[in-house]
């Protein structure tokens, strides 16, 4: 039984801390103290069902607190799960808050394995055992869906580690003791090949959600069938019919960012598919707002701002972008979105009545239809073939 510590308890730290410590004893660091209760509690603080489940069912080996140097002092292990993001005004990855995690370790417990499982730019594990003169620093690649990220960690897809070492395959049999499948695909890489690993796989889901949509443009303006277009190309083996559903554009918190950091790092690099991949997605967004604006409503409604079902997440979500822009062509937007309290999201009217939303909205922009909508289906403007996420 090692003992690990888990720095950010989103997504991907909570469903790690979750899932090590079925058979390890983990603390999880947030400097969120309403987390940090609820997580004791065994109460999730994100939507998770798999995560709900366990707090609920199992017996888990995991505290949670505010103390990083509690958690990291005689952690033989501490997975980074710090929050980054692109900034696209400078052009880079704020990798600050991995940096601030990766300092405040090495001062506490020089000794400890660090594993990077936040998103950062290639090279930038090579750059830090550098910087920090330190040779302790893995980055290993996590693969995880909103709302499903713990079910993902018991269902991995493949193991990614970026080391070719004893302390690399302790680490990659810890994931592999605590996940439900067996033999689950095991790759032993550098760190640098883990990182493009991680931006070349999102890159390319993001490829996929911007050529679907594509199509749909296509079929919107020549009035086909989208959904036969895309069932008929889905019966080739080689397409597939998997994550082909229209949407108002790839959002969340992987898709955009990593596809503009792997933009970025092609400096010097010819390319013409990995810019036209980020140009598609904002095109698409214009060509949503002029469908839905062709018939000039005076209110347009907004239904929710998640990303996905059974997520509780709205960050880049690409219906954010798409209301700006109706709201920027000078009409007026209502947004229906039941886990916010407040009055207003940025400076538009939150109508928290589903009742009166639907009667306040000429058209409801919903990019995942639900039942919630069948009374008004003729007011709703949605991409949504299929039903799924």
């Amino acid at each position: 039984m090692a003992k690990i510590a888990v720095i950010g308890t989103g997504y991907v730290g909570l469903s790690m801390a979750t899932l090590l410590s079925q058979k390890n004893e983990v603390v999880a660091v947030d400097i969120i103290p309403e987390k940090v209760d609820k997580i004791n509690k065994r109460i999730s603080p994100i939507e998770d069902n798999e995560i709900q489940k366990f707090f609920s069912t199992k017996t888990l080996n995991l505290t949670a607190t505010l103390d990083a140097k509690e958690a990291i002092l005689d952690a033989k292990f501490v997975i980074i799960a710090a929050p980054t993001n692109y900034n696209p005004e400078e052009n880079y990855f704020d990798t600050s808050a991995v940096d601030a995690v990766i300092k405040e370790t090495i001062e506490i417990n020089k000794e400890a394995l660090m594993i990077i499982k936040s998103t950062i730019p290639v090279n930038y594990t090579e750059d830090s055992k550098k910087k920090y003169q330190t040779d302790n620093i893995i980055f290993s690649p996590e693969f995880l869906r909103e709302g499903k990220a713990l079910y993902d960690n018991l269902h991995p897809s493949r193991i990614i580690v970026g080391e070719m070492s004893d302390r690399a395959k302790e680490f990659a049999q810890l994931l592999q003791e605590a996940a439900l499948d067996k033999d689950v695909p095991t790759l032993f890489i550098t760190s640098s090949e883990a990182e493009a690993v991680k931006l070349f796989a999102n890159t390319y889901l993001a490829m996929r959600v911007a050529y679907f949509n594509e199509l749909d443009n296509y079929a919107e303006k020549n009035d086909f069938n989208t959904r036969n277009i895309v069932n008929g190309i889905g019966l080739d083996p080689r397409i597939g019919d998997y994550y082909n559903n229209p949407s108002f554009g790839y959002g969340g918190y992987c898709l955009p960012k990593d596809s503009k950091q792997l933009l970025a790092s092609y400096e010097g690099v010819p390319q013409v598919l990995m810019g036209a991949i980020v140009e598609s997605n904002e095109i698409r967004k214009q060509f949503i707002v002029d469908q839905v604006l062709k018939d000039n409503p005076r209110t347009v409604g907004i239904y929710r701002l998640t990303m996905k079902a059974g997520s509780d997440n709205f960050r880049q979500s690409s219906i954010i972008d798409v209301m700006e822009i109706i709201r920027d062509r000078g009409v007026e937007v209502v947004i229906y979105e039941p886990t916010l309290e407040d009055e207003t999201f940025e400076e538009m009217i939150l109508i928290n009545d589903l009742r009166k939303f639907k009667k306040t909205s000429d058209v409801i922009v919903a990019n995942r239809v639900t039942d919630d909508l069948a009374d008004v289906h003729d007011k709703v403007y949605t991409r949504d073939l299929y039903n799924r996420d």
